[in-house]
């Protein structure tokens, strides 16, 4: 009886081994595959963005590249100065950066819950006749329960939003996860991020916002997620301000002779 006690167990133990010896192996060998589907995805809420793909579009990785790679124009700015780098767009990771203690400085206090920003940020302009036409922004900042990662677009004149997306996020689905929702993104178009001093203005609120002409600082609240568009308010007002892109938009607006 315990001589087949002890079969089973070895048994057990040797399919548990042989598994994790495959799981293993297939992590490994599907990690770069996983970075690349990564980056199209990423690629896709930029072109999304910068409205060069519809809503629900289906690409082909190769139209991804392509699209992204003609339309677009990578940039590694300092964000302290708002300078240009000479940092490699397609080598920097700006997420790694900002838990690279070396690379990111911790955050002032914020309500967009941000802790650590990085010293470096990768934005995007998408060219027309020689004139930025979009500006394309990286942001983040927590809402109920994760920290939400997207890109909001400004015109190249920095007067209206033209569009805002998320790639990555853990909020409730149907409620603070409608944030992906494209009826609730397409909003946002023809809406102002700043006041007369350039300071953030735009604000999710509670409820309905008006039309983009007469209301145009304020977008619909998420139903039923409070937090989460309250969150969305605080990571706009954050990445807008002194203490994320501030710098940046400051000197683009001195080299374009916008007031």
């Amino acid at each position: 009886m315990q001589t087949e006690a002890l079969k089973t167990v070895g048994f057990a133990a040797a399919v548990c081994v042989v598994c994790s010896i495959f799981v293993a192996g297939s992590a490994v060998s599907l990690r770069d595959r996983q970075e690349e589907n990564r980056v199209l995805d990423l690629r896709s809420k930029v072109l999304l963005v910068s409205d060069l793909a519809d809503p629900g579009e289906a690409l082909a990785r190769e139209t991804i590249n392509q699209r992204f790679q003609e339309n677009l124009t990578a940039l590694v700015i300092d964000l302290e100065t708002g300078e240009e780098t000479d940092i490699d767009p397609l080598t920097f990771d700006q997420r790694a950066a900002a838990q690279d203690p070396e690379q990111s400085e911790v955050a002032p206090p914020n309500t967009a819950k941000v802790s650590r920003v990085p010293d470096n940020a990768l934005i995007y302009q998408k060219i027309t006749d020689g004139e930025v036409e979009r500006l394309i922004l990286p942001i983040q900042g927590y809402g109920l329960w994760s920290t939400l990662y997207g890109f909001i677009a400004l015109s190249g004149d920095l007067e209206t939003i033209q569009g805002i997306t998320f790639y990555e996020h853990g909020e409730t689905a149907g409620l603070g996860g409608e944030v992906d929702n494209p009826r609730w993104q397409a909003l946002w178009p023809g809406r102002k991020a700043f006041g007369e001093g350039w300071e953030p203005e735009i604000e999710v609120i509670k409820g309905a916002a008006g039309p983009v002409a007469s209301d145009p600082y304020r977008v619909d609240g998420l139903a039923g997620a409070t937090l989460t568009s309250r969150g969305v308010t605080n990571l706009l007002h954050f990445w807008l301000g002194e203490n994320g892109f501030g710098p940046y938009l400051e000197r683009y607006r001195a080299d374009r002779g916008i007031s």
